[in-house]
C-alpha cells in the first residue's frame, strides 16, 4: 500500500472512533466534500476540492470538468427514500468523479451514511468481493441491477459495530489497489 492511502486510511478511522462522521452532512455534495477533505487533507492540495480537468480511468470519461458543478447539484436532489434510490445516486455520484484523486474511498462512505440514515442499514465491504464490485461498478451507468444485488447482499444492521466498520474501511482501500 503506498504511504499517502496508508495516511488516509488512518485519516478515515480517525473520522468514525473520533465521531467527527456524525457531524457531515449526510446524502449532500458537501457532505462528500468534507469527507474526501478529512481523508485527504495534507496529503493532496485538493482535498474536497471539485476538479477542474476532465479524467478517465480505464476508458471511461468521467463527467466533463465544464459541467460538473451543474451535474453535482442534480445528483444532489436525487431521491434516497430506498436501497434502489440510494444505489442509483451512488452511481450518478461515482460517474461525475468530482475530486482528482480518492473519489471511491469517499463515496463509500458517503454511500454507508445515507443507507445509515435512511435505512438503518450499512455495507459489509468484507463481504463484497473486489473483482465482483469493481466489474459491477464499471457496467453500473448503463445498468445497476448487477451492483444492487452484490451490495443488497452484504448489507447489515450492525451499523455501530466499529470493528465491522474499519475492516469495511480497510477492505475499501483493497478496492483500490492495481
Amino acid at each position: 500500500m503506498r504511504e499517502i492511502d496508508r495516511n488516509s486510511l488512518e485519516k478515515a478511522k480517525l473520522l468514525f472512533s473520533t465521531g467527527a462522521i456524525k457531524t457531515i452532512e449526510v446524502g449532500t455534495f458537501k457532505g462528500l466534500q468534507e469527507i474526501h477533505k478529512y481523508l485527504f487533507e495534507g496529503l493532496y492540495d485538493f482535498a474536497g476540492e471539485v476538479r477542474q480537468q476532465n479524467i478517465s480511468k480505464g476508458g471511461f470519461r468521467f463527467a466533463n470538468a465544464l459541467y460538473l458543478v451543474e451535474a453535482l447539484s442534480k445528483i444532489e436532489t436525487m431521491p434516497e427514500g430506498s436501497f434502489e434510490e440510494i444505489v442509483s445516486k451512488y452511481v450518478e455520484m461515482n460517474v461525475a468523479h468530482p475530486f482528482m484523486e480518492g473519489n471511491g474511498r469517499s463515496t463509500r462512505i458517503w454511500l454507508d451514511q445515507i443507507l445509515k440514515k435512511r435505512l438503518g442499514k450499512v455495507i459489509d465491504w468484507q463481504k463484497v468481493d473486489k473483482t465482483l464490485y469493481l466489474q459491477a461498478m464499471e457496467r453500473s451507468p448503463i445498468n445497476d441491477l448487477e451492483l444492487r444485488f452484490l451490495l443488497q447482499q452484504a448489507l447489515t444492521e450492525d451499523v455501530e459495530d466499529r470493528e465491522m466498520i474499519f475492516k469495511g474501511i480497510e477492505q475499501s482501500y483493497y478496492y483500490e489497489e492495481p
